[in-house]
């Protein structure tokens, strides 16, 4: 049973809790309230409060598809993809108020086995949505609480966007394994994020690379507070040096691998296995198989999207892929099975001619400040916050010594911050915009 009879949501702020019957009559007049609109697939804007999860949770109850966008989308992206995948009605954007588009009339009926639907980028560009079955969804919640030995004493904030796999993820997880989900808006830079975690009893943290950034210049001391045990990591690759000084904070740091194709996370790395397993995401989570071909990490599992869709009628599509996910990642599996990245396919830059990957360039220069490399016509662009003419000109150079081509291929430039995705990823098509 989803959520689990055990499981509860708290208001950052508020005393009391939603969980068993009180949850369940919630869940249930949401689903009356969305029973009155229109047979067809919902629009939700998925903020982190309880409106949002409730709807969530009640188009799920009622068997019915619910595309969870970020809920700030401008009202000419939220325009594109109505226009599009024809949704049935729009409930909580800023840019567009509650209610029906036009009548679907010629669209198709969604497959019965689409649940969830989810972008395939951020606001910008013209996302694909990636279609999740119930299965899948299901599955890949399971597999976490598994992963992650998640019990009913466990309480997550929700410390990353719902609207995003990982944030979405925690969620299910913990209301599938009759834990606690503290819903708060606040960001991990806001002081009353930090105050409602530690009066709430908050026991384990989610968080992407940029954020274990920003939490060191935060100085995260774990003296501060006491009942965070578990630190998760997903979303991108975190350093070394990150790694090994978070899991010194924490009782159990996670480190792993995921695609919001594959639901949520693909691997998970014990916290065991750290020190004898240093740069690796882990062995595939249970009930999922990874192999690699050709270079390509290739994912094997129940929680495989059904595919992707770019229009209404894609929506009437069964599955695509029978479990089967080439993940466009590269990498490599040890003896024992266990996942190392080495980049993305389509990561890849010219320097005079010269292939190099883009992740081997930020690896390299990562250390004093956050970086980013983009493509460009025949050189690599490289962004570097808050660094000076002559800081920039020191890793171009280095950059052309380290990968053995002229320096002048390099065009680094100082930035007062990198953008980001709403989901706390570098947003690489906003600097690409500025080449």
């Amino acid at each position: 049973m989803f959520p689990h009879p055990q499981a509860r949501l708290v208001i950052a702020g508020e005393p009391a809790s939603l969980g068993g019957d009180e949850l369940l009559h919630h869940v249930n007049r949401t689903a009356e309230a969305l029973a009155r609109l229109r047979p067809g697939p919902l629009f939700c804007g998925m903020r982190n409060n309880l409106t949002s999860v409730l709807r969530y949770l009640a188009a799920w109850r009622s068997g019915r598809p619910v595309a969870l966008l970020d809920p700030d989308l401008s009202p000419g992206a939220l325009a594109e993809l109505v226009g599009r995948f024809r949704p049935t009605a729009l409930l909580g954007f800023t840019h567009a108020a509650d209610g029906s588009p036009p009548p679907r009339h010629d669209a198709p009926e969604p497959h019965p086995d689409l649940a969830v639907l989810l972008a395939t980028s951020g606001s910008t560009g013209n996302p694909k949505l990636v279609r999740l079955s119930r299965q899948a969804v299901s599955a890949n919640a399971a597999a976490i609480a598994a992963a992650l030995s998640i019990t009913s004493d466990e309480i997550a904030p929700t410390s990353l966007p719902l609207h995003y796999s990982y944030g979405l993820s925690v969620l299910n997880s913990h209301l599938a394994a009759g834990a606690t989900v503290m819903l708060t808006e606040a960001g991990l830079l806001e002081r009353s994020f930090w105050t409602h975690l530690d009066a709430h009893r908050c026991t384990s943290l989610a968080a992407v690379p940029y954020q274990y950034e920003m939490l060191r210049r935060l100085r995260y001391e774990r003296s501060e507070h006491p009942t965070l045990v578990t630190l998760t990591q997903a979303g991108g690759r975190l350093s070394p040096e990150l790694v090994t000084e978070f899991a010194g904070k924490a009782d159990r740091f996670f480190v792993m691998y995921g695609q919001t194709e594959a639901t949520a996370r693909i691997a998970v790395l014990p916290p065991d296995r750290l020190a004898d397993k240093p740069g690796s995401a882990g062995p595939a989570i249970p009930g999922g198989r990874l192999s690699v071909d050709e270079g390509e990490i290739v994912y094997h599992g129940p929680n495989v999207m059904m595919g992707y869709a770019e229009t209404a009628a894609d929506l009437a599509r069964g599955d695509d892929l029978g479990g089967v996910l080439r993940t466009g990642d590269l990498g490599r599996l040890d003896s024992e099975g266990f996942l190392y990245i080495t980049g993305r396919l389509r990561r890849i830059g010219k320097v005079f001619g010269v292939r190099v990957n883009l992740d081997d360039v930020e690896r390299l220069l990562r250390g004093p400040v956050p970086v980013a490399a983009t493509s460009g016509d025949d050189r690599v662009t490289v962004w570097a916050e808050g660094l000076d003419a002559a800081g920039c000109a020191v890793l171009a150079r280095r950059l052309g010594a380290e990968l053995r081509v002229h320096w002048s291929g390099f065009d680094v430039r100082g930035i007062d911050s990198l953008p980001l995705l709403s989901t706390g990823k570098v947003d690489y098509r906003a600097l690409e915009s500025r080449t």
